[in-house]
């Protein structure tokens, strides 16, 4: 239940919206000046008053209202100072837990798909630590919005067309070995694709016999095809392992040649409606009057790039989805490409060009590793990430609890959990610096300490067993109890907020928050051992503190498990 927008609703008036006031709303620096305060200084435009006089008009429209949930009001300044009735707001925090059938619940499908364009690896190529971000906040974002009640579509667009599936063919021909392959992989591959750019240096023959072959790939010729489809196999099988480790899903895994038939299309359409012109041989859309260079459509050889696919495959999600959004999970370097690809659905007519949304994120790298580059072969491959970050969860909960059962299993749940959670605790737009020893310590804005906080509110709800006592939220007006009940109050319009702003981050602040909050109250406010009513409300309390945990945890990719 959502009071500050309660609260919003009656403060509002004929010039200050209740959107305004929901925006202005913030808990009070000093708790002993109210709850929450309205800031008046915005609106004295609007309102052409001063903003202590705003104060006192908005004061008495909220005293008018006679609210159940205001004990009262006043004005410091140019500031309106709100007072809740703790209890009652307690209570209709329950109240509406009773209805709903929990604290957290998912809600009815609205009817409106989103495509989510997250991960899009290539095939033969390593999964890296690079796809870390791509891959956790478009697999978050996927559950945030199928929690929301949409229809969430996941797409993995593969890499899966180009010239250097031609070198890989011919570098499989000259150097594979099937039985290194099979034991290995896409690490085998890679050392293939490695050696080939090393010896292409010297060798000039062998960047033609790579093109070569890939001809052959778009000409249909069985070899290369099974050649290549047995790449392609090999890449989805330890791909597809990695995301069953991290809880990304997908709906489709269609990929660059999923669209080699749905291209030409595209282009006789830009060509009717005079798109295209000839720029250095090349065929362009011109966009030079909207600040941006060409988008090139075709190559002067008549070959299709990024942007020919990009175009069909957004038209094709449009015509077989009728999403909602299309986002794109991409790293912010391709801004321009999508910013062209926007624009060029634009000028073909297509009025959903601006449903379309390029979620952009920084770089990531491994502290002490540089860039990174698949053709010298210096890769960090995320499942070693993985392998190094349950083994350190291991090595820690061996030190701090090691009697405890299904202990590998846990230590899974905590391991990847705490990557997950350090490519998802900042902002998207900023470049991260991975460290395994910051992300798996139990102390400070980590995955390890919400779930611990998760685990400790379980074991007190164990250790209490049955309390014969009833609700009584007199018990929850001091000041931790309320920053819980309010904080909890606040989950829905949290991810909402995610999901507005495409940023997984925002609910990952918010658990911290809440972790904090309970810590706070743990320490401060006895539960087990109170009179019955007081343990009773505030193990009830707790139970709705570890419901937020764990369904936020979900929403993040991220296990809470109930003992560490």
């Amino acid at each position: 239940m959502d009071f500050k927008r309660i609260l919003a609703g009656l403060i509002a008036c004929e010039n200050v919206t209740e959107d305004e006031v929901y925006a202005a709303l913030a808990p009070t620096p000093d708790i002993t000046k109210g709850d929450v305060c309205l800031p008046c200084f915005k609106f004295s435009k609007a309102l052409r008053k001063a903003p202590q006089a705003i104060a006192e008009e908005l004061k008495r429209r909220l005293d008018d209202s006679k609210s159940e949930i205001i004990e009262k009001s006043a004005v410091e300044g140019g500031y309106l100072n709100v007072y809740y009735d703790r209890a009652k707001i307690a209570e209709e925090l329950f109240a509406a837990v009773e209805k709903n059938g929990g604290a957290v619940v998912v809600k009815p499908q609205n009817g409106k798909t989103v495509c989510i364009d997250y991960s899009s690896i290539n095939i033969a190529k390593p999964f890296h630590i690079g796809h870390l971000l791509t891959t956790v906040i478009g697999g978050s974002l996927y559950r945030i919005y199928k929690y929301l009640g949409y229809n969430a579509v996941g797409i993995n667009h593969l890499g899966d067309w180009g010239t250097q599936f031609g070198k890989m063919i011919s570098a499989y021909l000259r150097w594979g070995d099937d039985a290194d392959i099979e034991k290995r992989g896409v690490r085998a591959l890679l050392d293939l694709y490695v050696r080939f750019h090393a010896e292409a240096e010297t060798d000039k023959k062998l960047e033609a016999e790579g093109r070569a072959w890939f001809k052959k790939i778009e000409d249909g010729d069985p070899k290369a095809l099974e050649i290549f489809g047995k790449f392609k196999d090999i890449t989805l099988k330890e791909v597809k392992r990695v995301y069953e480790r991290l809880g990304v899903e997908f709906d489709s895994y269609a990929g660059e040649s999923f669209y080699n038939d749905k291209m030409q299309p595209v282009i006789d359409e830009l060509r009717e409606k005079g798109l295209l012109t000839e720029s250095e041989g090349a065929t362009v859309v011109d966009l030079e009057k909207y600040g941006m260079p060409p988008c090139l459509i075709l190559k002067s050889d008549g070959a299709t790039l990024y942007a020919t696919r990009d175009l069909a495959a957004a038209v094709y999600r449009k015509k077989h989805y009728d999403f909602y959004k299309n986002l794109y999970v991409v790293a912010y370097q391709q801004n321009l490409h999508f910013r062209q690809l926007f624009k060029v659905l634009e000028l073909m007519g297509y009025d959903w060009a601006k449903d379309c949304v390029h979620v952009a994120f920084g770089m990531v790298s491994l502290e002490g590793q540089g860039a990174l580059s698949t053709r010298k072969g210096n890769v960090v491959f995320l499942d070693d990430v993985l392998d190094a970050a349950v083994k350190k969860a291991e090595e820690v909960i061996d030190g701090k609890n090691p009697e405890l059962e299904n202990k590998r299993e846990i230590a899974a749940e905590v391991g990847v959990g705490a990557v997950v959670f350090g490519a998802l605790a900042s902002g998207r737009i900023k470049d991260l610096s991975f460290s395994l020893d910051k992300a798996l310590s139990f102390e400070g804005e980590t995955a390890p300490y919400l779930q611990y906080t998760h685990a400790r509110c379980r074991s007190v709800a164990e250790r209490a067993g049955k309390i014969d006592g009833r609700l009584d939220t007199s018990v929850l007006c001091d000041d931790d109890s309320f920053t819980l009940v309010r904080l909890i109050g606040e989950f829905d319009k949290t991810v909402e907020n995610a999901a507005e702003k495409y940023e997984p981050s925002i609910i990952s602040r918010y658990l911290l928050d809440v972790a904090a909050a309970y810590n706070r109250f743990y320490l401060n406010c006895r539960i087990i051992g109170q009179a019955p009513d007081v343990s009773y409300t505030r193990l009830a309390l707790t139970s709705l503190v570890a419901e937020v945990l764990e369904k936020g945890l979900n929403l993040l990719l991220i296990k809470a498990p109930d003992k560490m």
